[in-house]
């Protein structure tokens, strides 16, 4: 879910030129990375590729939920753009590092199976793919179609990658997985979507436990989005 928000491109802002007030609106972001990476650092070497992953999918994932919190409409309207791209610099510093740590990790199978690396690490590996560049999308999601399909994944992983791919070359999106920014709200874009009518019974059929009015409620809670959002 937290994946979701950061599908636009990052471009560095430094801290710095920001002011006092966005400055410490954004810092947990890279404070809770910081914390991550030191409390790993600390910890006994991985002890195979299973645990490595696991602890790579924690990194991934630990930026992006700090940066659910923080509500950048409290900000100036002037101010909001150059901080919601210095929140988001450490979270792309960190998917970069991931992404070039992971592919040599890539097995000879051609994917990291469940059932071979479990359920976490598996996971992580689809996360930092996820968080990655439509070159990788346009490797992975081929992998990933067939495992999907015989249940030996997570449907819900290969949707979502799908249908970020499906966006990036300017095709409708599958399974609805990637929502849009109406009114300072995350909802369904359901004009960008391939037989919408069908499109629940496409997510059941992968795997997914929602329907997409189930999904775009899920994101009530969020604060407000930027209209820039796609």
């Amino acid at each position: 879910m937290i994946a979701l928000l950061f599908a636009v491109a990052l471009v560095f802002q430094d801290p710095t030129t920001l002011s006092p007030q966005a400055r410490a609106l954004i810092a947990p972001v890279a404070e809770a990375i910081a914390a991550e990476e030191a409390r790993q650092a600390v910890l006994p070497p991985a002890v195979d590729v299973r645990e490595r992953l696991e602890r790579m999918g924690q990194l991934d994932q630990v930026g992006r939920r700090a940066a659910a919190r923080v509500d950048l409409s409290l900000l100036p309207e002037s101010e909001r753009a150059a901080a919601r791209y210095a929140l988001r610099a450490p979270i792309a510093a960190m998917d970069d590092r991931l992404l070039a740590e992971l592919l040599p990790l890539v097995p000879e199978s051609g994917w990291f199976t469940p059932e071979v690396y479990g359920e976490g690490a598996s996971s992580a590996a689809f996360l930092i793919i996820q968080h990655s560049n439509i070159e990788q999308w346009r490797r992975f999601v081929p992998v990933l179609e067939p495992l999907a399909l015989a249940g030996q994944i997570d449907g819900q992983d290969y949707g979502l990658m799908y249908d970020r791919l499906a966006i990036s070359e300017g095709r409708l999106q599958r399974y609805g997985t990637q929502v849009t920014c109406t009114g300072g709200k995350f909802v369904i874009d359901w004009g960008n979507i391939e037989d919408p009518e069908n499109a629940d019974a496409r997510r059941r059929a992968i795997g997914f436990a929602w329907t997409l009015a189930e999904y775009e409620q899920s994101f009530a809670d969020y604060p407000p989005c930027e209209e820039e959002y796609r």
